[in-house]
Parts: C-alpha cells; structure tokens; sequence
C-alpha cells in the first residue's frame, strides 16, 4: 500500500503542520504496511531546507527524518517541460496491485485530516480482503455491512459471528451487518 501527497510549495504553512502530522503517525502507517511519499515541485535546495523546518516541527525519533527519506523534489520531467501541481494539495492511496483506491482534493487553505486518513485505509485494507463495506462514520472494531453481491447462506458460513439485518420500511433486506471480522 502506498500514499502520496502533494503539495503546492515549499515552505507552505498548512503543508509544514501536515507533513508533521505524517511524521508523528509513521508508525501508524508502517503498521499497516503504508509507505508515504511526500511530493513537492520546488529545488532540491528549498527541499532540503523545508526539511529542517518540519524537523523542528515534529522532534523525536523518526518523525520528519523519517518522512524525509520517502520526500524527493520532483522538479521537472524534461528540461524542456516543467512538472507543475495543482495549487491544491491531494492525497492519492494506491493499493498493492498499484491500482488508484481514493483520492481526495483539498484546498491549500484546508488542512488534511490524517485521523480519517487512516480510516480510509483500514477501510480499504479491510474491505479489499473480506466480502463487507464499510458503513458512514465507521471506524475499526465498528459492525461493518455484508456485500449486497453475497447470498444470505454463503454469508452465514463467513461470518460465523451472525449476520443481523436492518428492518426497513419498505421491507427489503439489503442493510445486513456483522461484527468486524
């Protein structure tokens, strides 16, 4: 599993908290088996130095150091074309078939939240392995939703912890739960 993020600039504000944030959350990700990579258009030189500026953000071990060894300047494709980034900054999730999972835009004036983020992931990691989706607000530990694709018999057999269905008015048994396999 992989996750890049864009950002605008160097030395961008919001984008100095977020590459913090990553940093203190490596862990996180390393649990997961998510390597981050941090991208940013400008000189190898205004990188490098951004560098220190999110090392002083975020001290302790590994931490921005940390992150930095996955950040890299992209500067240009060709010396004759300019890569250039949306003044926005994106977040792209990548899963081990290398196939695109999600992407989110976010203004440059919006700090991205890390802490669904990583929702997002337990989310993708859960749901591309075990026949279920995940349901608004979900987080891990959470009941979680049988694949409407599933038929009932088959589902009882893979989730031996019960499959409970939601009554609707209109009487269709689509809203079926079980406890987070």
């Amino acid at each position: 599993w992989g996750i890049l993020f864009s950002h605008p600039r160097d030395f961008t504000p919001v984008c100095t908290t977020e590459l913090g944030r990553a940093a203190k959350l490596a862990p996180e990700f390393s649990k997961r088996n998510v390597k981050m990579i941090a991208l940013s258009i400008d000189s190898v030189q205004d990188h490098l130095s951004w560098s220190k500026v999110r090392a002083s953000h975020c001290p302790g071990k590994g931490g921005a150091a940390e992150l930095s060894r996955y950040s890299r300047p992209v500067g240009q494709i060709s010396s004759a074309q300019p890569l250039t980034l949306s003044p926005c900054a994106q977040v792209f999730v990548f899963g081990p078939d290398k196939k695109l999972k999600l992407s989110i835009l976010y203004p440059a004036t919006t700090g991205r939240n890390f802490d669904e983020i990583l929702r997002v992931v337990d989310s993708l990691q859960l749901t591309a392995y075990k026949k279920v989706a995940t349901p608004v607000d979900w987080k891990p530990g959470a009941s979680v939703m049988v694949v409407p694709t599933l038929p009932d018999e088959e589902a009882k057999k893979l989730f031996p912890k019960g499959v409970f269905t939601k009554g609707l008015p209109s009487g269709k048994k689509y809203l079926r739960y079980t406890p987070q396999p």
